[in-house]
């Protein structure tokens, strides 16, 4: 399968990584430094699972190997549009292109580019940092949750799902992609953003009992309102959530994507996690005060971090 990994960070590096190695055609999209380590060194990767290079073919023109089978559309949200129109004409005739990106408003947004039967939504589950250009830390899980936005198990979605096992990154293929995103959101918003205002690990914020405290309220807020959306989630899964961060990851080890922005001066993607929260929230009447008062906070960090860079 001839696969573009859209926004080759940490985490969409190290599915391109695994994907390469089970001997799938995998281009990077990165930028920069990040771009010229890959052309001069290969992908380093430091994994939990064990260590190892490879020499990927990478790029910031995603049309010089057009076109795609599959496309991982794992940019920040806030570069959904720029990057999109990168990818005019990159996409295989009955080509996919699967966004893993934090939130539950990628779908909609990368259909205004391509048509609605070209896209699939999926969550990232993965502990990763980008240690220095070209070489990625890998410290926790490693796998992809995925699905049509329709719910049906399709053809390309099993095809999709048996190179993903092939690889080692296949967590679920999802009949209810709705749940699962929102599952995600719940994570996303009880724990990057108290970790990023705290510049706590997810060990150390959830070992304090007021800042797990404020994580489960945060979590508790969101899935209600996805609730509400539609998704069928209990409020067990706060209480699951944190009990396999706790119990299951190497928590200490753990900094949040938003809080490795931070720490790296770039702008923080609070908008697709807190954000999306509250604009669904009031499409529905449901109040979200810790969600809100998260959302000014990390607003304004986000000003002081473009000041002072």
């Amino acid at each position: 399968m001839k696969i573009l990994v859209m926004g080759a960070g940490a985490v969409g590096a190290y599915y391109g990584a695994r994907l390469h190695q089970a001997g799938e055609d995998v281009v990077l999209c990165v930028r920069g430094e990040n771009l010229r380590a890959l052309r001069d060194r290969g992908l380093i990767v430091k994994s939990f699972r064990g260590d190892f290079t490879v020499a990927v073919k990478a790029t910031d023109r995603p049309a010089d190997f057009a076109p795609y089978d599959l496309i991982l559309f794992a940019v920040k949200s806030y570069d959904n549009a720029a990057a999109a129109r990168q990818l005019d004409g990159c996409l295989a005739p009955d080509g996919v292109i699967m966004t893993i990106q934090n939130g539950v408003e990628n779908e909609e947004a990368l259909c205004e580019f391509f048509p609605r039967a070209a896209v699939m939504g999926g969550n990232s589950r993965i502990g990763a940092e980008l240690d220095a250009p070209g070489h990625v830390n890998h410290t926790a899980l490693g796998k992809i949750e995925f699905g049509e936005m329709d719910g049906r198990i399709t053809p390309r979605a099993e095809r999709i799902a048996a190179v993903f096992e092939r690889a080692g990154i296949l967590g679920e293929l999802t009949a209810d992609l709705k749940s699962i995103r929102w599952v995600k959101l719940m994570g996303n918003n009880g724990t990057n953003t108290v970790c990023t205002l705290s510049r706590s690990t997810l060990g150390r914020m959830l070992e304090d009992p007021d800042g797990c405290k404020l994580s489960r309220t945060l979590m508790l807020e969101t899935l209600a309102v996805g609730r509400a959306e539609g998704a069928k989630v209990g409020d067990d899964r706060a209480d699951a959530q944190i009990e396999m961060i706790t119990t299951s990851l190497n928590a200490h080890a753990i900094k949040p994507s938003t809080l490795q922005d931070l720490e790296k001066g770039k702008r923080l993607e609070y908008d697709a996690i807190c954000g999306a929260v509250i604009r669904a929230a009031r499409r529905h009447g449901i109040k979200v005060p810790a969600t809100e008062t998260v959302y000014a906070l990390l607003k304004l960090l986000d000003g002081i971090n473009h000041t002072a860079k």
